[in-house]
């Protein structure tokens, strides 16, 4: 039995000491090849600086053999020493047998750093040398997932999936069906969500699934897989929002709301939650409820614009002038800004006959809705009553030219030139 047999022995049956007290005999007296596997064997039980040593005496004496110079970057990396294990792995060279693989390692490092460039480079290199290899197509998958660039990423995962069912712990398939949903290949996506699903059947994947589907079109589908996400996990509560989305979208508006309501119950602070339930109120003529929801979103997060805006609107309708006001002039006290707030000020200064002000805030909008021809009808019509002729043929101008066909405003356009 050798040295090394006798402290893995010593290890096996819990005494360490003893076997440590081995260690320098080794170093001393060992083989190379006795000195590397006790390296090994150091460095899996979690002692690399002890392993680092050995490692490199026996990369001086063989300073051609890639398989040490690797495992020295190994361990170079455990213990925090990127520089060092960098310099090494750029020492092996091309026609190495570990030379993919020192590029793996050099990739990750580079990643580590920040420095995504030089790590795609590498992993560029390391598929150049080995393009059927699926770790080296599922490294540069990956790296191109994880910097958002999921477009790149889809055919390293496709030629991954040929071959490897699960790497690194990730399922390959569902990660693909990812990288085509983020995208925006929705509907491409769909098969490999069905075979996600055929080999495991988890919340996140049903939520990806039906998500997926409400995006590519598919309404029942995105039901389907929704409502079976909430059999199986009610408390995910990001399911209700795009359930909820799935029936209105399919005419259920009462059960769309239901469905709100109940993903309030399991996530009381959701304003995403909050603001949709006020529309869908809204749209069920329920006004009343509409403005509680758009308040609670507000509660929540005071700057959130969609939901003032939204609640502007509904006291616009309502005539409550002076309400919008104070809501969209604090709102844009605490530093909000959204340029409907500068037509809906203009609308309600308009009717609380404060016309300077509402002249301001017209002039203003303008600046973001000079194509939108709502706004130039209602802007041009304020110009008039405000006696100012010459400004508002202007605007009854630019209607005409946006749309040929709006003849009340070539009408108007007529009657402004006389």
């Amino acid at each position: 039995m050798t040295r090394v047999e006798q402290i893995i022995r010593l290890v096996e049956n819990g005494n360490v000491d003893k076997a440590l007290a081995l260690v320098p005999k080794v170093k001393k007296y060992g083989s190379d090849e006795e000195k590397y596997a006790l390296a090994d064997c150091l460095y899996a039980w979690g002692m690399p600086e002890e392993a680092k040593g050995m490692l490199e005496e026996l990369a001086a004496r063989y300073p051609d053999d890639g398989d040490i110079r690797l495992f020295l970057a190994e361990v170079y990396t455990e213990l925090e020493a990127e520089d060092e294990a960098l310099a090494l792995l750029a020492e092996v060279g091309e026609d190495d047998p570990q030379f993919v693989r020192a590029c793996l390692l050099a990739a990750d490092l580079y990643e580590m750093q920040g420095l995504t460039e030089v790590s795609e480079r590498k992993l560029r290199q390391a598929y150049k040398k080995a393009p059927d290899e699926p770790i080296v197509q599922f490294a540069l998958a990956e790296l191109y997932f994880s910097l958002g660039e999921y477009a790149k990423s889809v055919p390293f995962y496709e030629q991954v999936q040929k071959n490897a069912r699960e790497l690194a712990g990730v399922l390959v398939v569902e990660r693909l069906a990812e990288a085509l949903s983020r995208s925006g290949e929705f509907e491409a996506a769909l098969p490999y969500y069905e075979e996600a699903l055929n080999e495991k059947t988890d919340s996140r994947t049903l939520f990806a699934y039906g998500f997926t589907a409400l995006q590519a079109g598919y309404t029942q589908t995105a039901i389907d897989k929704l409502s079976a996400l909430k059999e199986l996990d009610p408390d995910y509560a990001p399911l209700y929002l795009y359930l909820a989305k799935a029936y209105e979208q399919e005419g259920q508006l009462r059960k769309s709301y239901e469905t709100v309501l109940e993903g309030m119950k399991i996530d009381e602070w959701n304003k995403e939650l909050r603001l949709y339930a006020g529309k869908l109120a809204l749209k069920l003529n329920k006004p009343a409820e509409a403005e509680e929801q758009l308040k609670k979103a507000l509660e929540i997060d005071g700057g959130y614009i969609e939901a003032l805006t939204v609640l502007s609107a509904l006291w616009l309708h309502e005539q409550r002038y002076d309400d919008v006001v104070a809501l969209l002039e604090q709102a844009m006290a605490d530093g909000e800004y959204d340029p409907q707030f500068e037509w809906d000020l203009g609308r309600a200064k308009h009717r609380l006959e404060m016309y300077g002000d509402a002249l301001n805030h017209y002039a203003e909008a303008y600046n973001f809705f000079k194509n939108n021809v709502d706004f130039l009808e209602e802007y041009g019509y304020f110009l008039i009553e405000e006696g100012n002729r010459a400004a508002a043929r202007e605007i009854f101008q630019q209607i005409v030219g946006l749309d040929p066909s709006h003849t009340e405003a070539a009408e108007m356009l007529l009657e402004l030139e006389e």
